[in-house]
Order: structure tokens, then sequence, then C-alpha cells
């Protein structure tokens, strides 16, 4: 089977434009660096003459010994190194530095695209007549479309998915297949996976002496500005207030966010976090993958999760917590070392 690139090279960039982009510094050139020519991006073990790649930790050390690649982002410590013939890219964070390159050479991996690679609404989707579609949005085939919703300008609706009535979906969005908003504001460029599901009801239910009775879910999904989330994660609408994701938070794949949370900006949460109904997370907090934020509780700005905790009562700004039940981490560790010497501990025959 012969490969196949997914994405395509926008242009073959030249290294000075490189580290022009990324203000990095070019070192252990032996050639103009006008001259040398970058068309790809590898790991680095696999890198090869026309590729960049990135060294960002002295585990993978090994890995840039044997590296072949034209040049390698780096911090200043780890130019010993590079191998002869690699050109040193200079820069304080690695990581960052290959992210901007990686989005110069393939702006097409951004964002997702129609799956259709059309343009347009496509004559097999389903649309309204009172939707509003301004000029500029794609539809790929089998999506649904609602009255009276709104889609901007530059915006991609993937195949069967499913936007409800009144919805509105900002410009320059991209809503992936089978995704699902219903009650939802969604803002300007914002990336919705597949089989995500926004705005259905929260789970509320009142006991009674014969079952539970169902509690109208009243209020609205509203996602900001350059918010990303995930495949198959699920916001759920608010009953009595909005549930809000904040501007530019990042929420990866199967995340469960009950009704009512309100996250704040720039948050980062990793995949399988549940959030209860009712939290309020604050701007630049991290949650760690498989943490649990127990209902109605307050996570302080810039305060980070650890992954597997169980949080059970509110969390100070700046804190870091791990554990179930959460704890601050360091005592956390305390905590597991002493278990771990106490099991290690041989007992009298």
């Amino acid at each position: 089977m012969s490969a196949v690139a997914f994405f395509q090279l926008s242009r073959p960039f030249t290294l000075a434009e490189i580290a022009e982009a990324t203000e990095a510094e070019i070192r252990n050139a032996d050639q103009s660096p006008a001259s040398a020519v970058v068309t790809g991006v590898a790991p680095l073990e696999a890198a090869r003459a026309g590729d960049l790649c990135f060294f960002d930790s002295s585990r993978y050390a090994e890995a840039l010994s044997c590296c072949r690649a034209t040049a390698c982002f780096l911090r200043e410590r780890h130019l010993p190194l590079l191998p002869e013939g690699v050109i040193g890219l200079v820069v304080e964070q690695p990581y960052r530095a290959i992210t901007r390159a990686m989005g110069l050479l393939f702006p097409q991996a951004l964002r997702p695209g129609s799956l259709f690679a059309a343009s347009g609404v496509s004559p097999g989707a389903v649309v309204h007549p009172e939707a509003r579609l301004e000029p500029g949005v794609t539809v790929d085939p089998g999506a649904f479309i609602g009255p009276r919703a709104e889609i901007g300008s530059g915006t991609t609706i993937g195949p069967h998915a499913v936007v409800g009535p009144h919805v509105r979906i900002g410009r320059d969005c991209s809503i992936g297949a089978h995704a699902s908003l219903i009650c939802a504001l969604v803002g300007n460029r914002v990336i919705i996976h597949p089989g995500a599901r926004l705005g259905q009801d929260g789970f509320g239910f009142a006991p009674t002496q014969k079952g539970y009775l169902k509690t109208p879910q009243l209020g609205r999904v509203i996602v900001q500005d350059d918010v990303e989330i995930g495949a198959n994660t699920t916001i759920d609408r608010g009953a009595t207030r909005d549930t809000i994701i904040g501007e530019g938070t990042k929420i990866d794949n199967l995340v469960q966010i009950g009704h009512n949370v309100v996250i704040g900006r720039f948050c980062a949460i990793v995949a399988q976090t549940g959030i209860a109904g009712s939290c309020e997370i604050g701007d630049f907090v991290a949650l760690g993958g498989q943490s649990a934020i127990a209902g109605h509780l307050t996570i302080g700005e810039g305060a980070a999760i650890a992954a597997k905790s169980g949080v059970m009562r509110d969390v100070p700004p700046g804190a870091r917590f791990g554990g179930s039940p959460a704890r601050p981490l360091r005592r956390h560790l305390r905590a597991e070392a002493m278990l771990d010497k106490m099991a290690r501990r041989d007992r009298p025959m």
C-alpha cells in the first residue's frame, strides 16, 4: 500500500523563514540558512533531509543521536547533543516553536475542513428554509440545519451533523461529523470534533415517593470564541442558568460537563474528566485526565488538578491538588510515599 499524505504542504519554507516565524536562532549551520529548505516534519528517529523536528527532553537523547533532519528546535544547553549535519534552531520552548512551524507548513491541519472536499451547501444536506446561512458556509451531505438557525461565513458543518432550531454558530467554525448542537450559542473560530453533543438535557430529577420527577432544563450552552471541543464530549445545557465554556478553553475527547457549569477562559480539560453540575471553574485551570469534580464546587483561577483525582471540596486559586479525595499535591505525594514504604516493610515471621 502506498503512503498517503492527508495534509498537503502549503509550500517549501527556507530555514531563514522558519527561524524568523518562530524567533529561533540558527546554530551549527555549515551552509547558508537561506539555502536550506524545509518540506516536512518528523519525529527525531525518523527525520531525514528536508524535515524539521524538535528536542524537548533529555530522555530522547538516544533518538536525537541518530537524527538526520535538516534542522531541529532545541534549547541552548542541548546544543552539544546535536548530531553533525543537523542545523540547530535555538529557542526557549521547542514544542511551542515546532507548533508554530507546523502551522506554517500544514495550515489545513489547524482546522477540520469539508470531508466531502466541497464548498457551499450539498444537495444531500437538509437545511430548513427559515435557517440563515451567511455566504461562504459549507454544509456536507447528510447534515441537518433546523429552523431559524444562524451560521456565520467560513464555517463548515460536517456530514450528518445536527444544528437545532435557533442555534447560532459564529464565523470560521468547524462542526464535526455526527456532532449535535441544540439550545446552543457558539462564538467565532470554534472547533467541535465529531460526535460531540452540546445542549441536551442536564441530569436533573427531583426525588419523590413514587420515583423521580424530571426537572425542566431551560438554560443554554454558550461557547465563547476560540474554544475547541474534543470528539464525543458532552456538554449539558443549564437548568436555570446557562452552561458556559470560556474563551480559548480546550476540551479533550470524552469529557462530561454537567448543567449550569461555568468554565473560565483558557482552561485545559483532559480526556475522561467529569464535571458535575453547577461547578465554577476559574480562568487558566488545568484538569488532568479522568479527574472528577463533585457538584457545586469552585476551582480557583490557575489551579491544577492531577489525573485521576476526585475533588470533593473547593480548590483555592493557584493550588495544585491530587488524589482521591483530592488534597494539596505535596501532601498527597507524601501520603503515597508513606503507604508505599509501609507496604514494602518486611513483616516479622
